[in-house]
Order: structure tokens, then sequence, then C-alpha cells
């Protein structure tokens, strides 16, 4: 059967979930999808934007990660093995879960989508689609989740567009690789906050990633290269904050 046109040539190796994650806020995809093509496809693609993604494939162990509750997006298929995908959904609603859930799924009868979206859901997406209209509602999702009209996320003298990753500070203005982006969302939307070494990597990176001891630093280091010192300040001994707007 040939591949959907948005996963062609993509492909990823699964990273096992570990038995214990840190609830820590950070711009991670919670994927839900029993497809293996289609989840090794949208797991590399979402990398690549600067969204690390944790791909679960079966209903049980869905159920497990929607409480962990430590997801910015949810992908929900709704016909995972073990689980009925909205049945999924209004357990976690009704559990206070309150992330943003964007449906992925084949089905597209009117009562699914209008069931889909009074059970919680943000968003309904009808397979097949292509990743350009799926980035643009996860994009769309977040926007509204966080109260934003734009897709600009500013923190002091920085400027950063989610759309294009382009980082603007001072005179310079350039787009950023996947993971520089995903560290400088990671503090930009919490100006002024500190953020340590292991919240940044529970933030960019996704479940069992190998994770090099001087990853951060190493980011950090050519950022500033970039834009220059004051972009990002270290605290020592706790981490590293981007400035906030002066009043």
């Amino acid at each position: 059967m040939p591949e959907p046109e948005f996963i062609t040539h993509l492909a990823v190796s699964l990273r096992p979930r570990p038995n214990l994650v840190k609830k820590v806020a950070r711009m991670r995809v919670l994927l839900l999808e029993d497809d293996p093509m289609i989840g090794k496809g949208l797991s590399k693609a979402l990398a690549a934007e600067g969204m690390p993604v944790d791909w679960v494939r079966d209903g049980a162990d869905a159920a497990a990660a929607l409480a962990d509750g430590a997801h910015a997006i949810v992908l929900l298929d709704l016909g995972l093995p073990n689980a009925d995908g909205l049945t999924l959904l209004k357990s976690a609603r009704q559990s206070g879960f309150n992330a943003p859930v964007l449906i992925i799924t084949a089905r597209d009868t009117l009562d699914d989508r209008v069931s889909g979206l009074d059970l919680g859901a943000d968003d309904y997406l009808v397979k097949p689609f292509e990743l350009p209209e799926l980035l643009a509602r996860m994009r769309a999702v977040l926007r509204r989740h966080h109260g934003r009209a734009v897709s600009r996320v500013v923190s002091g003298e920085t400027e950063l567009d989610i759309e294009t990753h382009e980082l603007s500070h001072g005179d310079v203005v350039q787009v950023l690789p996947a993971r520089e982006y995903a560290l400088m969302l990671a503090l930009m939307e919490r100006p002024g906050r500190i953020l340590s070494r292991a919240q940044i990597e529970e933030r960019i990176y996704g479940w069992g990633e190998e994770v090099e001891s001087n990853a951060i630093d190493v980011l950090i280091h050519s950022i500033r290269r970039k834009f220059g010192k004051d972009v990002i300040i270290n605290v020592r001994g706790a981490g590293w904050i981007s400035p906030k707007s002066r009043p």
C-alpha cells in the first residue's frame, strides 16, 4: 500500500517510555497513534520542527500517558487498540486534563466530528492530511490555549516566531535549528523564570532519548554566539532565564 504523502520517506527509531516521568510543562507532543507508518513519520517530522514526540500505540498506555499530564499538546487517533479514543478523551477531560487535544482520525462522519469536539477536543483533522495543515492547526490550537492571537512570543528585547522559528534579538535575525528553537521557546514562554538543566532537558528531549551531559551548554553557547550573551542569562548554580520586558 502506498505511503500517505505527508509521511513519505520519513522514519525514526522508537524511544521507550521510562516508568516515571517528571511532570514538567514543556513543548512536547503526546502522539496516540497505533499505525506504525504514521507514528514514525509524524515523530520525525514534528521533532524536526522542534517538538519532541512521545509516541504511544495502545489504549491502556494512552490512558496512563494522559494521566501524567506532562505534554503541551495531544494528537489523538480514535482507533487505538484496547480503548476507544473518544472514551479516553471523555475520561481525561472529566479528570481535569486541560492540555489541547487535536483528533487525527479516518473517521469522517459528521456525528464523529461533533462527538469529538463536544467531548473536549480542540480540533478535528481527518486522515489523510498534509503535514503543513497539521502544523498550522497545532499552532492555532496552542495560540488559543495560551491566549495569543499571533504566532509570536516576546521576552524582553527578544522575539520568536513560532511558525518560522525565526529569532530576533537586537539587530540580529536568524532561523533557529530545531533544538535551539525548542530551548528558546521553553525559556521565552516563562520570561524571568529560572529553568534548570533538568527542566530544559525534559522540555526539549523525548522519552528515553540519549542526552549528552553538556548538550544544553552546547545549545546555549551556539545561541549566544549568534545573538549575544544577554539573549540567555545564566543564574549560577540554578539554571538559565530569558530576560523579562522592562516596564
